[in-house]
């Protein structure tokens, strides 16, 4: 070792890793949650539909 010359980031580069960092678990997290949104939101029935359901099966289930 011929000189004490550290590597040392300058205060620019951390502040920029660390809002880098902040940003990129912000996006995680916005995805992850619109994820579960998108995959558990209600599903949507069309107005004719419900009428539909109102009609007796013609086949009836029937218990074994």
């Amino acid at each position: 070792m011929q000189g004490k010359e550290e590597a040392l980031m300058s205060l620019t580069t951390i502040i920029l890793m660390l809002v880098t960092g902040w940003l990129a678990v912000a996006a995680a997290m916005l995805w992850g949650v619109l994820r579960i949104t998108r995959r558990h939101h209600p599903s949507y029935k069309p107005p004719h539909a419900a009428v539909e359901s109102e009609k007796p099966a013609a086949h009836p289930a029937s218990a074994h």
